[in-house]
């Protein structure tokens, strides 16, 4: 099974992680709790098997690469 994490960027394009480690349901759920809290920071859940920038589901749209500092 793939293990996903949680990515959230700042209003000023900084990227970071929330949590790693989780299924898929789980982060996803988890990015979107986070998204409903209103703030300005973009979440998203990427496959830390992938290891790409933008993974799964990227700032904005689907497949997008998000800025790295």
């Amino acid at each position: 099974m793939d293990a996903f994490r949680v990515m959230r960027q700042d209003d000023n394009g900084n990227r970071y992680l929330v949590a790693g480690g989780l299924e898929r349901a789980e982060a996803e759920r988890l990015a979107a709790e986070f998204e409903a809290r209103g703030h300005k920071q973009l979440y998203w859940v990427e496959d830390e098997a992938a290891g790409a920038p933008g993974g799964d589901r990227g700032p904005g749209r689907p497949g997008a690469d998000a800025p790295t500092p």
